[in-house]
C-alpha cells in the first residue's frame, strides 16, 4: 500500500495494516499526522465490523444446517423403523 492510500471500499487485509506507513507532520513538529492515522483506524474498524456480522451470519447459517440435518437424519431413522 502506498502512502497516503485512502479507503478503496476493498476489504482489509493484514498486508495492509502491516504495510501501512503514516504520512509525517510538516516541519517543526513531530510523529504522523494525525487525521491520516484516524482516517485508517476508521478504516480498520469498518472492516472489522464488517467481518464480525459476516461471522454472525455465517453462524447463524451453520447452525440452521445443522438442526435441519438432525431432523432429516431423525426422520430418516424413523422411515426405516418396521
Amino acid at each position: 500500500m502506498t502512502r497516503g492510500t485512502l479507503y478503496d471500499g476493498s476489504r482489509l487485509h493484514p498486508r495492509h495494516v502491516r504495510d501501512r506507513q503514516f504520512a509525517t507532520v510538516g516541519f517543526g513538529r513531530r510523529g504522523l499526522n494525525p487525521a491520516e492515522v484516524r482516517r485508517f483506524l476508521h478504516r480498520v474498524a469498518l472492516d472489522l465490523t464488517a467481518l464480525h456480522h459476516d461471522l454472525a451470519q455465517l453462524c447463524a447459517e451453520n447452525a440452521r444446517m445443522k438442526r435441519a440435518l438432525r431432523a432429516r437424519q431423525s426422520a430418516w431413522s424413523e422411515r426405516r423403523r418396521p
